[in-house]
């Protein structure tokens, strides 16, 4: 199978009966959303994609897209590279009465109104929750060193400063 660009949107019922398989790229530049979480450089997405029909005659959209991200430290506050990979498997649903009737093991993705699914979008989407919410290295490869961490009691600043409170605690006694 040669590596071709992933289109932007396909007809899933007929792509399933043809039982189309995508095995390409989508640029970097194409993907403005995810390219806004990173801090730094966000490489072209590698997506291999299989489109088919189940023994229960449902259209599945089934795939795995990687990537490599730039993210900053939230430890050493320093840029990072590391790699996400997400694996998929959808099912196109016009109704609601579809999604509720849906097994498991789909998730359900909405149609346009020409009946299309939106590749890019889709993938862009699961690839932004795949993003660590807190990236960090692992600990052996962070920066931070051990003085720049502290340990110990916080100082109470507010010290000799009359509690604003004290006059609620007298009208409570009364």
């Amino acid at each position: 199978m040669q590596t071709v660009k992933i289109p932007v949107s396909i007809d899933p019922i007929r792509a399933a009966t043809s039982r189309l398989s995508y095995q390409g790229m989508i640029s970097a530049k194409v993907l403005k959303r995810l390219n806004e979480l990173c801090a730094g450089d966000c490489s072209d997405v590698a997506v291999s994609l299989e489109c088919g029909v189940d023994l229960q005659g449902i259209v599945y959209l089934k795939g795995k897209a990687v990537t490599e991200l730039t993210l900053l430290c939230q430890r050493c506050m320093t840029l990072f590279t590391t790699e996400v990979t997400v694996e998929f498997c959808f099912s196109p649903c016009r109704t609601q009465a579809e999604v509720d009737e849906l097994p498991e093991a789909y998730d359900p993705i909405e149609c346009n109104e020409i009946g299309e699914v939106r590749l890019h979008s889709m993938i862009e989407d699961e690839l932004i929750l795949a993003v660590p919410l807190v990236p960090s290295h692992d600990i052996a490869e962070c920066h931070v060193g051990s003085n720049d961490m502290a340990v110990g009691e916080i100082e109470d600043a507010q010290q000799g400063r009359p509690n604003p409170f004290a006059v609620l605690e007298k009208l409570k006694s009364k």
